[in-house]
């Protein structure tokens, strides 16, 4: 563990180089279908490190707490975007998961078509490059911030022209990253937007020893599958052979400010991983289940919208929009719990929201 409170000169006295203890590290990976994506580890200092894809929507690819991996790796491994297929189910075949996925900007959830356009699984955004992407350490108050920072376009001629602009941030010495996102329409006609944040949670964070811990006012399952596993949807099970993936929405409690949180804790592990957002920004809470063999994670997903589709009939009377010019944003804190006294302070204060 590192000593609280030092400032620059004394942390100098300890390292010769800050990398020693903190900071970013860029590179390109070169072997097979990744070949070519820009990428970069972040090391804080408190035992939290992950890694950043710039070719990737600047999502985050792995994510370690102490040495206890949190992300969950699907089968094809990290793809760079040229390998993107947007037609039907050919969004799984360069899906990484990862730790963060973003799914949208104009659709998420099932394919399909709507005024004679096609909208892809989960939208295009996941797969797009960064751009004006920026990797910086700036000392705040004498604490080194590491913040990463661009923008993503989904744009077309005669359509839409939106942009995400991200900053991710994280100060040396803590448990959290702070994950900044602000959509803006450049276009001149209202555009509908469908935006959700595809956290994975996966082994050893995720076992049968794991809980899902939220502030549920209301559970509503997807389909039939999932209300076979309604009850016990906050627990997980050992890897299970055909095992069919659960969707369950939450409408979770708030505070007065709309402020909320879920949880993904490991008592065994002494570890957990809480997502902090506003409902007043994104008022729907999607559960993805998938106990599988292989396929074994635990998807946390603060959204705006349901996962069928926007020709989904739940989305029918939740439908958001951005006008010409108008920016909304869409804020996410993730703090990583490393003892028993944070678990349980974590507990109590969503079982009392």
């Amino acid at each position: 563990m590192t000593k609280k409170n030092l400032n620059k000169r004394e942390l100098l006295r300890y390292a010769g180089d800050f990398s020693q203890l903190f900071g970013i590290k860029e590179y390109v990976l070169v072997d097979g279908k990744a070949k070519g994506v820009r990428a970069y580890d972040v090391k804080n200092g408190s035992g939290l490190e992950f890694t950043i894809l710039a070719d990737r929507c600047l999502d985050i690819a792995g994510l370690s707490f102490r040495g206890i991996n949190c992300s969950y790796f699907a089968k094809a491994g990290i793809v760079a975007p040229e390998y993107y297929d947007e037609n039907g189910i050919g969004f799984l075949r360069s899906y990484l998961a990862g730790f963060l996925t973003t799914c949208g900007l104009r659709n998420v959830g099932s394919p399909c078509e709507e005024n004679g356009e096609y909208f892809p699984l989960h939208g295009r955004i996941g797969n797009t490059p960064g751009e004006q992407v920026n990797a910086s350490t700036t000392w705040v108050d004498d604490i080194p911030v590491m913040t990463l920072s661009g923008q993503m376009r989904e744009a077309r001629l005669f359509g839409e022209n939106i942009v995400l602009s991200r900053k991710i941030i994280s100060k040396y010495g803590e448990n959290k990253i702070v994950l900044q996102n602000t959509l803006e329409n450049l276009g001149f006609k209202r555009e509908e937007i469908n935006l959700l944040f595809h956290f994975n949670m996966g082994y050893p964070l995720l076992d049968a020893d794991s809980i899902l811990v939220t502030p549920t006012a209301e559970l509503i399952p997807r389909d039939q599958e999932a209300i076979n596993g309604a009850a016990i949807s906050g627990e997980c099970q050992a890897p299970t052979p055909d095992y069919a993936e659960q969707v369950f929405y939450h409408d979770l409690n708030a505070d007065d400010e709309g402020n909320t949180c879920v949880a993904l804790i490991n008592k065994r592990l002494l570890t957990g991983v809480v997502l902090h957002f506003s409902k007043n920004e994104l008022f729907n809470f999607a559960q993805w289940k998938q106990m599988g063999e292989g396929d074994y994670v635990m998807g946390m997903e603060p959204c705006n919208c349901y996962v069928g589709g926007r020709i989904d009939p739940r989305n029918a009377n939740v439908k958001e929009y951005l006008e010409p010019g108008e920016t909304r944003n869409f804020d996410i804190t993730i703090e990583l719990l490393g003892s028993l006294d944070e678990i349980n302070a974590t507990i109590q204060k969503i079982n009392t929201l």
